[in-house]
């Protein structure tokens, strides 16, 4: 007679939860961000690909200035900055001269990097610190009443374009790579998996990374601009809105018009630019000149 044996199934294992609690601080949340708001799911990506490297949380400082995506640091435990309006890149490379071991992410808007801070943003890049720039580009101020930002796009109502923004806006990958920015990408908070390891490889890499995280704001730029609900900007904006550059090789260049790429757009390397300037105090033999001798 056949013996038949049978096969036990194996289990399927559940993912462990990702425990927040080191990453952040008691007291703190909850946060102060609308209902429907990207910003939570980008810090939970953020805070996952600092794990992943493994690295302590004093390893790392996050630096901000002013807006919805500046309250960030206020909630995680890193060493921490928040700082002025437009200010927070000048205030991060200060840091990051002064504590070149420290991995340093700033967090900020897309009015607070490239309106105010526009010029600290493009002399960042052109300088090549080893330095993350967050850009939380929702294309609208979010904290100030809903003004246009230099991302606005045309048509669009906001507090100070009543009648719709004619300002043509600026594409921050590409402005952040003509800069000089080493490592250049964009995510949206929808395709939070990819944006999570788009920023674990962004904390890598040395020297300047700039991401440009494409999010939404549905208590000024929803409302004023019609959407139904909070998923429906999602939908519209970041899904719809949105190709990944492995998709956008095989697609014919009709499809792609109107899209924004997904994906890692720049890499290369360069001189960092802390150790160059290590070497130069090292050839000047840690002597500080004066120009009064």
């Amino acid at each position: 007679m056949e013996t038949v044996t049978a096969t036990k199934k194996k289990k399927k294992e559940k993912p462990v939860p990702f425990d927040y609690s080191n990453y952040i601080r008691k007291g703190k949340l909850p946060h102060i961000w609308c209902p429907g708001c990207g910003h939570g799911i980008v810090l939970k990506c953020m805070l996952r690909a600092i794990a992943e490297t493994g690295r302590p949380n004093d390893d790392f400082a996050l630096v901000s200035g002013i807006g919805c995506s500046s309250r960030t640091p206020g909630y995680v435990n890193f060493n921490t900055l928040h700082t002025l309006h437009g200010r927070a890149l000048a205030f991060a490379t200060g840091l990051k001269m002064a504590k070149p071991n420290l991995k340093v992410i700033v967090t900020t808007g897309d009015g607070d990097a490239l309106a105010i801070g526009g010029n600290h943003f493009i002399h960042t890049c052109r300088r090549n610190l080893d330095i993350v720039i967050m850009v939380y580009n929702n294309f609208i101020y979010g904290m100030t009443s809903g003004q246009f930002s230099p991302t606005t796009l045309p048509g669009m109502i906001a507090t100070t374009s009543r009648y719709g923004n004619i300002d043509p806006p600026f594409d921050v990958c590409k402005m952040a790579e003509a800069a000089g920015a080493t490592f250049v990408a964009r995510g949206t908070a929808y395709h939070y998996g990819e944006l999570e390891k788009i920023l674990h490889e962004a904390i890598m890499h040395k020297g300047t990374a700039v991401i440009d995280i494409i999010d939404s704001c549905p208590t000024y730029y929803g409302r004023f601009n019609k959407f139904k609900s909070p998923a429906d900007m999602m939908e519209k904006i970041e899904k719809e809105g949105t190709v990944s550059v492995k998709q956008a090789d095989s697609l014919p260049p009709e499809k792609l018009e109107g899209k924004l790429l997904r994906g890692v757009l720049h890499k290369k390397e360069r001189p960092e630019y802390t150790e160059g300037y290590a070497k130069l105090i090292e050839k000047a033999g840690g002597k500080i000149v004066s120009s009064r001798q």
